[in-house]
């Protein structure tokens, strides 16, 4: 029996970059990174734009896609909920609600968390004051809760930022209602 072909992960070490290297790693999934020096203005050639419209950082071809054939995809959310969804793990699959949850907090991670602790890392060293609280805690919302999409998308924000930590608050679907 031959192995599969590896995913060809195009990346840079960025947050975003690490969110899908890390999933490729928890998933065991064989891969192949491809460095996009984004310093140097790689994201902006040809052959990337083919793969990632968008030219930003990170992007995957998949040789076994759907129906067996190639697929590119890009955006580091859109990318993990594929990977959960072909590999059957950290997505669920057959429980609506739980996806819809799980869902409501990558997007979250992607639209809040993410953008405010990038912006913070890269204006704080400039100011004296510090981003908004939606920096803090998030993290915590993801203890107790099973390993998903959305919470390996907020781990390497999470563990890079350098704002105080907030105590946990009940982040349930139960507890928002």
């Amino acid at each position: 029996m031959t192995s599969p072909a590896p995913i060809a992960l195009y990346y840079w070490p960025t947050p975003n970059g690490w969110k899908i290297s890390i999933m490729l790693e928890e998933l065991g999934a064989p891969y192949e990174v491809h460095y996009v020096d984004i310093g140097k203005g790689e994201q902006f050639d040809a052959d990337f734009l083919a793969i990632a419209p968008n030219n930003r950082m990170p992007a995957v071809i998949d040789p076994d896609g759907p129906g067996g054939k190639p697929v590119s995809v890009f955006e580091s959310g859109a990318i993990l909920m594929y990977l959960g969804r072909k590999f059957g793990r950290f997505y669920p699959l057959d429980d609506e609600r739980a996806r819809i949850e799980v869902e409501e907090w990558l997007m979250w991670q992607m639209g809040n968390v993410g953008p405010m602790l990038g912006q913070n890392h890269h204006f704080r060293p400039s100011t004296l004051t510090s981003f908004p609280t939606s920096t803090h805690g998030a993290s915590g919302c993801w203890r107790g809760a099973p390993l998903s999409v959305a919470s390996l998308s907020d781990l390497k924000s999470a563990r890079t930022s350098q704002t105080t930590r907030r105590p946990r608050r009940s982040c349930s679907a139960s507890a928002r209602a």
